[in-house]
C-alpha cells in the first residue's frame, strides 16, 4: 500500500499531534504545586484567548455566529463542554498526584470503548475481532476487581468521558476549531468565577507571580490547541482507520514517564490489567489493518 505526498503529510502531523498529547504530563508536572483545578481554569482561559485568535486568522466567525443563534444546538455543546472539563481537571489532577500510569491506561482503552459506544448508539456492527479485543479488556478489568479488589476508577473515568465527548460532537456534527471555541466560550465565565471566589493558592495572583510561572500558566492554552490543530491536519489527508494506528503514541508515553521517570509503582493490578489492554490493542489493530487492506484492494479492483 503506497502513501501519497499528502498520506505521509498526513501522517506525520498525527504522530506530531499524538506525541504533543503523551508529553503533555511533562508540562503539568512543572506546575505541579499550583492546584489541579486552577491549573484547568488556565486551561481554559488561555485556551479561549488563542482560539479567538485561531477563529480570526482562520475567517471562521460567520460558523460560530451560526452556531450561536441556535439555542438547542448551545446547549449541545454546554454538555460537552462540561463533559470535555471534566475530562481535563481529573487528567490534569492524575498526572500531578502520581496516577500517570492510571491516565495512560485510560487513554488506552478509549479506542476499544469508541469501538462501544459506535455499537450501541451510531448501529456500527462489531468484526469477531473488535469482540475479541472487548473481551479481553473486560476480563483485565474484572481481574483487577476480583482478585486485587480495586477498580481502575480513574482509567475508566477518562477513558468513558474522553469517549462519550467524541461520540457527542460526531453526532453534532460542528467542526472541531468553532466547537472548541464555543465550549471554550462556555467554560470561560465558570472558570472566571471559580478564579475570582475560591482559587487561593499562592500562584493565583498573575500580577504578584514572577513572568517565568505567568508564562507556564499562559502555555496551558498552547497544550491545549497545538496538537487538536495537528490533529485536524492529518484528519483531512488520511482515514479514521489510519488515524487509529497513531492513538497509541500518547498512552506510551505516559506509561514510560510514570514507570522510568516518576517512579510510579506497577503494581501486580495495574500490571495485569495493563497485559490484557495491550494483547487487545494487538488483536484491535491487527483487525483494523486487515480491514483497511481489504478496503483499499476493493477500491483498486473498482
Amino acid at each position: 500500500m503506497t502513501l501519497s505526498p499528502a498520506q505521509k503529510l498526513g501522517g506525520a502531523f498525527a504522530a506530531g499531534a499524538y506525541t504533543l498529547w503523551g508529553i503533555a504530563p511533562l508540562y503539568f508536572k512543572q506546575i505541579d504545586f499550583v492546584p489541579a483545578q486552577e491549573i484547568l481554569i488556565h486551561r481554559v482561559v488561555w485556551s479561549f484567548v488563542l482560539l479567538v485568535l485561531i477563529v480570526f486568522a482562520m475567517q471562521q466567525w460567520s460558523k460560530v455566529q451560526q452556531i450561536l443563534v441556535q439555542p438547542k444546538l448551545v446547549l449541545a455543546l454546554l454538555g460537552t463542554s462540561l463533559i470535555l472539563g471534566g475530562n481535563w481537571g481529573l487528567f490534569i489532577w492524575a498526572v500531578n498526584n502520581h496516577h500517570m500510569l492510571d491516565a495512560s491506561l485510560g487513554y488506552y482503552i478509549n479506542p476499544l470503548l469508541n469501538v462501544l459506544l459506535g455499537m450501541f448508539f451510531l448501529g456500527e456492527r462489531l468484526r469477531k475481532f473488535q469482540w475479541l479485543a472487548l473481551s479481553l479488556v473486560v476480563t483485565g478489568v474484572v481481574i483487577q476487581l476480583v482478585t486485587f479488589g480495586s477498580v481502575p476508577w480513574i482509567a475508566l473515568t477518562l477513558a468513558s468521558t474522553f469517549a462519550l465527548y467524541g461520540l457527542f460532537r460526531k453526532k453534532l456534527a460542528i467542526d472541531a476549531i468553532t466547537g472548541l471555541f464555543i465550549e471554550s466560550l462556555l467554560l470561560l465565565p465558570l472558570a472566571l468565577y471559580y478564579w475570582w471566589q475560591f482559587a487561593d493558592s499562592s500562584a493565583v495572583n498573575l500580577v504578584e507571580n514572577s513572568w517565568s510561572l505567568n508564562l507556564w500558566l499562559m502555555a496551558a492554552g498552547f497544550v491545549t490547541t497545538v496538537p487538536l490543530l495537528l490533529f485536524i491536519a492529518a484528519a483531512k489527508r488520511l482515514q479514521l482507520s489510519t488515524m487509529g494506528f497513531f492513538q497509541y503514541i500518547g498512552p506510551s508515553f505516559m506509561f514510560v514517564f510514570g514507570v522510568w521517570l516518576y517512579n510510579e509503582p506497577l503494581t501486580a493490578a495495574k500490571l495485569v490489567t495493563f497485559g490484557f489492554i495491550w494483547l487487545a490493542l494487538i488483536v484491535y489493530s491487527v483487525d483494523a489493518y486487515l480491514a483497511l487492506r481489504k478496503k483499499t484492494v476493493v477500491q483498486v479492483i473498482e
